[in-house]
């Protein structure tokens, strides 16, 4: 998604089952969720005023955080996170935006978090699900066991806190790159003004965000009046931003909330595009598999170059339990959207591997490695490798996609185990070998230690299986031995 400018970039475990945001009720931790479109609009929007504030945008990663309360953060690595619930309380993309651009300004001026923020980036190893996840792991039970426990990383995040100055500052850097980027800061201002009660309230009762961002009538008086002499101050948004946003939310809340919930916030008689969209994904949340894909179709019908149409009619169809009738639906969003797009590529990929067909194998690892380019530390994807190739009998290979899964996810003692078998299943010098060397190195070892496990393994007598792998790497039929 969005790559390179993507939203998690850089992030050693954005550990993606699929793309779409995983459903609420089977997600009892907090996490991080993936979600193309989603990621896409908030890229498009986010890009222009964070180059205009002076930083990359493919430095920085934006982070979307599965949970109900109104909360963002900003932390080390140029990393910026934001909860589900403060997407859904905003009311305009101006109200998003201008929060964005604010945890970008604390970036911008490296502002030192307190209460525990250098812990917080020393741990980057977060639990990612995507919307749909439960498929996934019932049809590969060993994808849960592989995922780390993020329940410190969040807790440590619900730790940090601004000081008073540093907050007046990250909102006129904000307002600033707002400004230079043409576009009005006054978003940021309304935001503020609804939670303006939460200075009254005691720490238990106020949104997390207001616990590490203090909010005072004071401080919006004092970014509401150089907010309204900007030149930028009444500029309106690009059109299509407003019908983003309501998709956006319309989205979320359908993944994240009850069906029952999305029905009455999208009912029947609203026959808005958010609105068919919303209830086509509670259907099918609520099993009602025909229905939602005939509520897909008559979108794709509507408009049938969406390749997010195509992605979710292709979700519905796997997680029902027909990969291959879902391969035609991901392969067209893949068609539609064939760069920046490596999670619609892992879908594609998966529902491949799910069909049990062998012949079809070698496409699901062409569009894995696709995906890997762009997402090099995508576990999902690795995972998906080691899969394919073990299943084709490439044993050195798997082991070698096996390697790159745990070194995504920060577990190198794995990483490095697997990784020194891989290399000695492997053609010595080709890519892959010299991959496994550099795993292998990143532990800490040094090339005189490969050399002395080499002299050693040399010296001790083969068995009957390393015999075998021999022949095969030799390509010389066992009889010529």
């Amino acid at each position: 998604m969005a790559l390179p400018r993507r939203l998690v970039s850089g992030v050693a475990a954005a550990a993606v089952l699929a793309t779409g945001l995983f459903a609420a009720d089977h997600a009892s931790a907090q996490s991080i969720i993936r979600d193309t479109e989603v990621e896409s609009i908030i890229r498009e929007w986010s890009d222009p005023v964070l180059d205009a504030m002076g930083l990359e945008p493919d430095d920085v990663t934006i982070l979307l955080i599965n949970d109900p309360t109104l909360n963002a953060f900003a932390t080390r690595g140029q990393i910026m996170g934001f909860h589900t619930g403060l997407i859904l309380e905003t009311d305009n993309p101006g109200q998003l935006l201008g929060v964005i651009a604010h945890e970008a300004g604390h970036i911008k001026n490296r502002h030192t978090l307190r209460d525990g923020a250098s812990d917080a980036g020393m741990q980057p190893f977060l639990v990612s699900m995507a919307l749909g996840a439960l498929a996934i792991a019932a049809g590969a039970p060993d994808a849960g066991a592989a995922l780390l426990g993020s329940s410190g990383y969040f807790g440590t995040i619900g730790a940090l806190q601004y000081m008073q100055s540093q907050e007046g500052e990250a909102d006129l850097t904000g307002a600033q790159a707002l400004d230079r980027a043409g576009l009005s800061a006054r978003g940021l201002v309304e935001f503020f003004e609804e939670f303006r009660a939460q200075e009254v309230f005691s720490d238990a009762r106020r949104y997390p965000y207001f616990r590490s961002h203090p909010l005072s009538s004071r401080r919006i008086e004092n970014l509401r009046r150089p907010v309204e002499n900007l030149p930028n101050y009444n500029a309106a948004e690009p059109e299509h931003w407003a019908g983003q946003h309501a998709l956006m939310l319309a989205k979320i809340d359908a993944f994240l909330n009850p069906p029952t919930q999305t029905f009455r916030t999208y009912r029947e008689s609203d026959t808005s595009l958010p609105a068919r969209y919303a209830r086509a994904i509670a259907w099918y949340r609520q099993g009602e598999t025909q229905r939602a894909v005939d509520a897909v179709d008559a979108l794709i019908e509507e408009d049938p170059e969406n390749p997010y149409y195509w992605e979710l009619k292709g979700q519905i169809l796997f997680e029902a339990g027909s990969p291959a009738a879902a391969v035609p639906a991901h392969t067209r969003a893949v068609e539609l959207m064939p760069e920046d797009a490596p999670l619609l590529r892992i879908n594609l990929a998966h529902a491949l591997i799910e069909t049990h067909d062998e012949t079809v194998l070698d496409r699901a690892i062409t569009e894995l490695r696709r995906a890997t380019i762009d997402e090099p530390n995508n576990p999902m994807a690795w995972r998906l490798m080691s899969q394919a190739y073990s299943t084709l009998g490439m044993e050195g290979e798997a082991r070698l996609a096996s390697a790159e899964f745990h070194f995504s996810v920060g577990q190198q003692r794995q990483a490095t185990q697997f990784a020194l078998r891989a290399r000695d299943m492997l053609d010595p010098g080709s890519v892959e070998w010299r991959r496994a060397v550099d795993i292998v190195l990143a532990s800490g070892a040094r090339p005189e230690d490969l050399d002395d496990l080499d002299r050693r393994q040399s010296e001790r007598p083969r068995s009957l299986y390393e015999e075998v792998t021999a022949r095969r790497l030799s390509h010389t039929p066992a009889h010529q031995h």
